[in-house]
């Protein structure tokens, strides 16, 4: 019976693996192909229909980009700031994280509202308020301003994926921490601290491809003093006439580091470490 069952649920497994793949391919793999191509087009030959394909390819437009002087300064600038950003939100979010996921708080509903308003609001919408504000403060146009604004709209991402975790930590490892006489530092360091780490990885990974991708606030902000990778490609792109071409070398620069931090993240840990990470063990 149970062997019956089995061979019967067989065809409908396959069909559900080939359902996911068409379903991905058609939204991520056939997009990113199409990206592939426009950034290989030849700028002399172009690419029109019906050709579903380039009828010749060119690595012309990747060496315009390349070519740009501020390149390497704007990448450089980009992974300084990055790390920053996710340092910052790892050490708001881990005191935030414990009194959302460990604490019993009448206005706990209105703190994670508080705490994710920054993601509900439009962009441009914070980008404005604060870039006004950051003038006053005299934070505009420079590297701590672009650190702080980008910090405001993570930490919402790093909180929330930390307090999961803290959610996750079993009580009866913090009670027998307790009974052995751990005062609160060591609590926290030897015990929670270990325990959510998984929490402060994953949030950390998507906090620092947030920070890497960000362009609305650090070109608010920073701009024209504090160029990232972004805010320069953005700027290259709109001097471009041939707009599809050059919004597909931006957007395969831009998505690089992403994939290369993802498949890092995958062959360095474990997949239940990273699912611990949102709560999930």
């Amino acid at each position: 019976m149970n062997r019956s069952w089995i061979m019967r649920g067989a065809p409908g497994r396959w069909m559900l693996a080939l359902g996911f793949f068409t379903v991905a391919s058609v939204v991520l793999i056939i997009p990113l192909i199409v990206g592939v191509l426009w950034s290989l087009v030849d700028p002399d030959a172009g690419w029109f229909p019906p050709a579903i394909v380039p009828p010749s390819l060119s690595l012309a437009n990747w060496r315009a980009m390349l070519a740009v002087p501020e390149i390497g300064q704007a990448f450089a600038m980009s992974f300084l700031i990055a790390p920053i950003v996710t340092a910052l939100c790892a050490a708001l979010a881990l005191p935030t994280g414990y009194a959302l996921g460990r604490r019993q708080l009448r206005a706990r509903r209105t703190i994670e509202l508080l705490v994710l308003a920054p993601i509900i609001l439009p962009g441009i919408v914070l980008a404005t308020g604060l870039g006004s504000m950051f003038i006053r403060l005299g934070l505009s146009h420079t590297v701590a301003g672009v650190v702080l604004v980008q910090t405001v709209v993570l930490l919402p991402f790093m909180i929330r994926i930390v307090a999961a975790t803290f959610e996750g930590v079993p009580q009866d490892l913090i009670d027998a921490a307790r009974n052995l006489g751990a005062s609160p530092w060591p609590l926290a360091r030897d015990v929670l601290i270990p325990l959510v780490r998984p929490g402060l990885f994953a949030g950390g990974l998507f906090t620092f491809i947030g920070s890497l991708e960000e362009f609305v606030l650090t070109f608010i902000v920073g701009m024209p003093y504090v160029q990232t990778l972004p805010v320069l490609l953005w700027a290259y792109l709109g001097g471009r006439s041939s707009i599809f071409t050059y919004a597909a070398v931006v957007t395969m620069v831009l998505l690089v580091p992403t994939i290369i931090l993802m498949f890092v993240a995958e062959r360095t840990l474990k997949q239940e470490y990273l699912a611990a990470g949102f709560g999930k063990v």
